[in-house]
């Protein structure tokens, strides 16, 4: 039989940090293998969806590389890589943008709202909400179709988030002559986290956060400042997919988002966890 006084401590635990966050923004961006799962999927929902009945004001920022990637070799599309950002062709960013508008985020609403949830899915072309250009080259690599943030209209998020809403956020930026874009979750994610004044910027990525050797599971690093997140990088320890995810923390950091977080979106109730308990289970990146 399951000890009531424990699950009493556990609630009493997470007292404190309801009342720090009530009423406050935490961004989420939820992708990659936290989306594959059907039971953990449905363990973030809950999470998300208690946020929101305990007064936070949760936004969800999603990917869907995975499915994009399997939607493309159905089509016999190439999928491309360069620094842990996709190079999107016309072909490829038509997709990217069918999948990531017209199923992941929808089926991400249906799961929300089945448990209670009021979400409302939205693009980051739906009020302009996420304005872009086409990105620089990147060592000379031509990317294609992925763009760079220039302006974030969070007035649209704010209304709903505010409100009774949990906004789920396709990451599609849109150009000054409609064009669409392809844009980093990670990126888009930090960009909406630092418009909004973000409390706290969630990244549920498929490691437990960010190791000093990623050959030994026991150098988590459970806080980690700025400085020292880029001489990681500098030395190779951070590479790959890890670097948008990195830089979207160090990011959000620099433009005001008080604390951001590295998490096992593969773990059960990985946000509860990290942000009502006092030890947390991923890396938090400060100043």
């Amino acid at each position: 039989m399951e000890n009531p006084v424990a699950k009493a401590n556990i609630l009493i635990e997470a007292l404190p940090y309801i009342q720090r966050l009530s009423g406050k923004t935490v961004i989420i961006k939820y992708g990659g293998n936290a989306m594959i799962d059907h039971e953990q999927i449905k363990t973030i929902m809950q999470d998300i969806t208690l946020l929101k009945y305990v007064g936070v004001n949760p936004v969800v920022v999603h990917g869907g590389g995975p499915e994009i990637s399997r939607t493309l070799s159905l089509m016999n599309v190439e999928s491309r890589f360069y620094k842990g950002l996709r190079i999107t062709d016309k072909d490829a960013i038509e997709v990217v943008q069918m999948v990531l508008t017209g199923k992941i985020n929808k089926d991400i609403v249906a799961q929300l709202n089945a448990l209670g949830g009021k979400a409302i899915g939205i693009s980051g072309m739906d009020g302009a909400l996420l304005q872009a250009e086409k990105m620089e080259p990147v060592d000379g690599v031509d990317l294609g179709y992925v763009g760079k943030v220039t302006n974030v209209n969070s007035r649209v998020l704010e209304i709903l988030a505010n409100d009774d809403y949990i906004p789920v956020v396709a990451p599609i930026g849109i150009g000054p002559d409609g064009t669409a874009y392809n844009i980093n979750a990670d990126t888009a994610a930090s960009e909406i986290a630092a418009a909004m004044k973000a409390e706290k910027l969630i990244f549920l990525t498929d490691i437990d956060g960010i190791y000093r050797n990623p050959e030994d599971p026991s150098s988590l690093i459970s806080a980690i400042s700025v400085p020292e997140v880029n001489e990681l990088i500098k030395q190779g320890v951070i590479s790959g997919g890890m670097i948008p995810k990195v830089q979207g923390c160090i990011k959000g950091v620099e433009m005001g988002v008080k604390r951001t977080h590295i998490l096992n979106g593969t773990i059960p109730h990985p946000i509860l966890l990290e942000i009502f308990t006092d030890v947390g289970i991923g890396t938090m990146v400060t100043a």
